[in-house]
This record gives C-alpha cells, sequence and structure tokens, in this order.
C-alpha cells in the first residue's frame, strides 16, 4: 500500500467523525471529501486541509505549510496546508480544524451555487435561459423544483414549435449532464410523454 493510501486510512480512522470520507485522484494526490464536499488533500503521503477563513488564523500562528506543484515550470500554492506532526497528536485540535474546513467548503459550495446562472449547467444556452426567464422560470431552484416536463410545458405554451431536444436539454441540465448521456430509458419515457401530450394539444385544437 502506498504512502498516500495508507495516510488515508489514517484519516478516515481519526477524522471518522466528520462522516463517510470518500477519496479520488487530484492534483497528482487524492482529494478527500463527504458528502461530495472537498475537505483535504493527501499528496506524497500528507495529509492538507482545504482553508477557509475560520483557520486562516490558526495556519498563520502555526505557519503550516501550502501545498505547491509545477505548473509550465512555475511552482504554484494552492489553498491547502499541511498537517505536521504535532498537529496530528492533538486529536481534538485536528478533527475541530478539519470540522471547520469541511464547513468553510460547504458553504462556500451554497455560495457558488447561488451566483450560479441558469446558462451555466449543461445543454442550456443564453437564449434559452432568457426564454425560462419570461416564463416565471429564473434560478436553477426554480428549474430543478418544477423539473423538465413541467418547464418545458410553460416554454411550449408561447413557442409551439419546441421540440424534444429542449425537454431532453432540460432533463440533462437538472441532472447535471449532457442530454446525450442520459440514461437511455429517461429518453424513451420523456419520449412517450411528449409524443402523448402533442396527441393531447391536437385533439384540442381540433
Amino acid at each position: 500500500m502506498s504512502d498516500s493510501k495508507k495516510q488515508i486510512e489514517k484519516v478516515r480512522d481519526q477524522l471518522a467523525e466528520l462522516g463517510e470520507i470518500d477519496y479520488r485522484s487530484q492534483f497528482g494526490g487524492y482529494s478527500l471529501s463527504v458528502e461530495n464536499v472537498v475537505f483535504a488533500l493527501v499528496a506524497e503521503g500528507e495529509l492538507y486541509l482545504r482553508a477557509c477563513e475560520q483557520v486562516k488564523p490558526y495556519i498563520v500562528e502555526r505557519k503550516m505549510e501550502p501545498l505547491c506543484f509545477t505548473k509550465r515550470g512555475m511552482p504554484v500554492a494552492l489553498d491547502y496546508y499541511r498537517v505536521d506532526d504535532p498537529l496530528w497528536k492533538e486529536q481534538e485540535q485536528l478533527l475541530a480544524l478539519s470540522r471547520l474546513c469541511l464547513q468553510g467548503a460547504r458553504q462556500q459550495r451554497a455560495n457558488k451555487q447561488q451566483k450560479q446562472r441558469l446558462k451555466d449547467l449543461p445543454n442550456l444556452t443564453v437564449r434559452l435561459e432568457m426564454l425560462l426567464r419570461q416564463a416565471g422560470i429564473s434560478t436553477i431552484a426554480m428549474l430543478k423544483e418544477q423539473g423538465a416536463r413541467r418547464c418545458w410545458l410553460k416554454l411550449y405554451a408561447s413557442n409551439k414549435k419546441l421540440g424534444i431536444n429542449v425537454l431532453f436539454a432540460l432533463e440533462g441540465a437538472i441532472a447535471g449532464r449532457h442530454h446525450e448521456t442520459l440514461p437511455e430509458s429517461v429518453k424513451t419515457e420523456l419520449r412517450e410523454w411528449y409524443q402523448k401530450t402533442l396527441l393531447r394539444e391536437a385533439r384540442q385544437q381540433a
């Protein structure tokens, strides 16, 4: 087992109170996350905590070393700081700092999501964002709450030429993936709903 993998097991053991800690390859090492929120990295067998405003004073006081990597021949410092041997021995302090880093990372993600626009989602263009806003759907939260079908119907009410590709685009945007990667079962269900909707529309106009 590599030094980094051993360190990950050590982190999982000593920081178990944070929740289930997952890891994946990143920056030549491994990112550590709880519920998909990254709070630390393990590189070359060392643990680096992700900085946040609450722990910056401690980082400065303890003179914690930043994680650096080389990009195009130039050293680049990341906002992650090494846990040294003395800190490893202060179990409660390490756990408290890690918890703050996790909370800070969650807050950063929440702030980013609040600033995110509809056009930032997969499949959604500026044009489609504008049409959604005109239909009363102005935020990502509203899009997800109402779902692809209801949003499509609102768009269709003012644009009868709207096709099934827009329905796929909306479903993909909500799922956070390109519409072509939607499961075939989902596409089939949407196609059936789309055809029934157009048939019902045709009967109402007859």
